[in-house]
This record gives C-alpha cells, structure tokens and sequence, in this order.
C-alpha cells in the first residue's frame, strides 16, 4: 500500500536505483492480485468444507489460514508495483488523501470488481463446480453490518499505521489482521466491496446471498471513512518543535 503520486507513474526506491512503473503495469498487478486473492478465498473454502466434514469450525480455519498467508504473499509481490490494494475502499482511502489521482483510482476500481469476478470463476473451475453461480447464504442484519465497519474500520487504521510507522511490515500486518478479524468479528469480515460482490457469485463455504451485500458495502464503506478521519489526525506528522 505505498505512497502514489503521479497518473500515470509510481516510483520505488531500492538502493541506489529507481525504478518506475506505468499505468497499465499498475492495473496488471491490481488485477492479478485481485485475482488471485478471490481464487484463494473461494479455493479455500471449498477445499475446507469439503476436508472439514460438517465441521464448520475446520473449514474456517483453513479459509482463513489460507487467506491470511495469501494475502501476505501477494501483498508483498505486488506492492511496489501497483500499491497492492486490491480492495475499492483501500484505494477510494488513498484517493480521498490525494494519494493517487481520481482517474487512476477510478480504473483501479474498475479492476478490482472485474478481477474479483475472474477469480471466482478460476476457484469454481479447478474444483469442478459449476463457473456461474449465485449465492443462498444470507448474511443479514444490524450485528453483520456493524462487523464489517468494525472489520474494514480496522484495516484502514492498520494500514494507516503500519505506512506511518512500519511500512516494511504492511503486508504482514494486513495478512495478520485479516486472519485475526476472520474470528473476532461476526461477519467474517469481508472488509472489501469487490470481494463482497465476487462472494455473491459463488454458492460456497465462503458466498453471500446478493440480497445481503448492499448492506455489506455500505457499512465497509462507513468503517473506512470513519477511519481515514480518525486515522488522519491520530497518524499526522507534527511539526517540530523549536
């Protein structure tokens, strides 16, 4: 999740060169690591539901062990080339501290919601499910929607925190998170838009029925506001003092 200035260009400094990365390079590794991400969330639970044997406890614990390792891992192959966002109010928190332009947050957007597709279809395709699917499993009500912003609330400040002060950690630090917050909130924590929309297209361990996923978005969307305004003044650089 680096610092992105310029439309079309982001730099990164390894020792004594720099190497630059345009724009379509950028939305390449926002895709595939996108794509890999939802492969590895519905993969996951597939394999765990069917190894698990009813129980439910077993299968998500393999998702999110899974989860969380992936996303360490893609997080640290894609960052220094695109920010490794791979999550709409990741990069809508970005562009909201004029981190990266609107036109470049808005095809990053649009890239992960398409991507999110892709690899569900990829999970549903290497276990021989049916590709085209839609979700029955209902995940409704005020205590899931204050999960999740309490779940997307904590990874905008984690994110946030570990930039300021430990941004060689990031990618550990969300994958730790997201494996934490698989447990200790009751929805499982989605905490993203565009896997919250992929998940309603599988009928899986980890899916979610349509009809439960504007509530979702609105209440991630809710949390990562929240805290982009909290985290921008708990995470300020002050000015020194003379």
């Amino acid at each position: 999740m680096l610092d992105v200035g310029d439309a079309n260009l982001i730099c990164s400094d390894r020792g004594s060169s720099r190497q630059v990365f345009d724009l379509p390079r950028r939305l390449v590794a926002e895709a595939l690591g996108t794509v890999l991400l939802l492969a590895i969330v519905i993969g996951s639970g597939i394999m765990g539901e069917r190894l698990a044997q009813g129980h439910v406890a077993l299968a998500l614990l393999g998702n999110t062990v899974s989860t969380g390792a992936g996303l360490a891992v893609l997080i640290t192959a894609f960052g220094p080339l695109s920010g490794a966002h791979f999550n709409p109010v990741v990069t809508m928190v970005f562009a909201l501290r004029r981190e990266i332009d609107g036109l470049t947050a808005a095809a990053y957007i649009a890239v992960q919601f398409v991507s999110a597709l892709i690899g569900v279809w990829i999970a549903h395709a290497m276990f021989g499910e049916s590709i085209m699917q839609v979700s029955t499993k209902l995940r409704d009500g005020p205590a899931l929607a204050f999960s999740e912003a309490v779940a997307t609330f904590g990874l905008i400040i984690a994110i946030l925190g570990t930039l300021r002060f430990r941004p060689d950690a990031t990618a550990f630090i969300v994958g730790l998170y997201i494996t934490s917050a698989y447990w200790f909130t009751a929805s499982t924590s989605f905490a993203n838009p565009a896997v919250t929309v992929a998940r309603s297209l599988s009928d899986s361990f980890a899916g979610i029925a349509p009809s439960s996923v504007p509530l979702f978005i609105a209440a991630q969307c809710a949390g990562a506001c929240s805290a982009l305004a909290l985290g921008g003044w708990l995470f300020r650089e002050d000015e020194p003092h003379e």
